[in-house]
């Protein structure tokens, strides 16, 4: 992996982009619990590059980095920097679609996404490159209750490392995708 993804620490991260990144910076989670942001990050190159490498059997890169408008311009160019930590969370879903036998898709904004997108805060775990947002798996849409509860607990069941939010977690937000995190999980190199 190091050949293919070169390690950047954030004091060496462009100006622009550890300015959206703030590496290393201490925040508070929604519970008000400190957390140190994430330092070390992978360089992506461009996006072909991200389609062709498979953090996972099953799990290309490209899945956990795609963003739109609501990630802040520097955040959506390339090359893009991207916690290390997202192989840890590629490792898992990659296990949870061979135990499914189908893909799991995940949203756009879904995987990675930095402190500074208009959804989640400086606290998500999203931007430790640890959670994800799952929308689809295999034919089905994970947009009613039964459906993400029925994934919700055999995820839960297989993988215990792998937290997942019930269906109405956030009051007054559609459900329409099944959240999971590895919470605030820091991969140092």
């Amino acid at each position: 992996m190091p050949d293919l993804l070169p390690i950047v620490a954030g004091s060496d991260l462009p100006d622009p982009v550890r300015a959206v990144i703030a590496p290393g910076e201490e925040v508070q989670d929604a519970h008000g619990h400190r957390r140190v942001r994430p330092f070390h990050f992978y360089r992506v190159e461009s996006w072909q590059q991200a389609r062709e490498l498979e953090l996972a059997p099953f799990m290309s890169l490209w899945e956990l980095i795609s963003v739109d408008v609501r990630e802040h311009p520097a955040m959506r160019a390339f090359p893009r920097f991207v916690p290390c930590a997202v192989t840890v969370l590629a490792a898992h879903l990659s296990a949870l679609r061979q135990y499914f036998g189908t893909y799991l898709h995940v949203s756009a904004n879904g995987g990675y996404r930095s402190p500074s997108h208009d959804r989640g805060g400086a606290g998500t775990l999203h931007a430790w490159g640890t959670a994800a947002d799952i929308y689809r798996i295999g034919d089905d849409y994970l947009d009613e209750q039964e459906t993400i509860e029925t994934y919700r607990k055999k995820i839960e069941q297989v993988m215990p490392a792998l937290r997942c939010k019930p269906f109405g977690h956030d009051p007054g937000e559609t459900d329409d995708h099944l959240h999971v995190d590895l919470g605030y999980l820091v991969v140092e190199p």
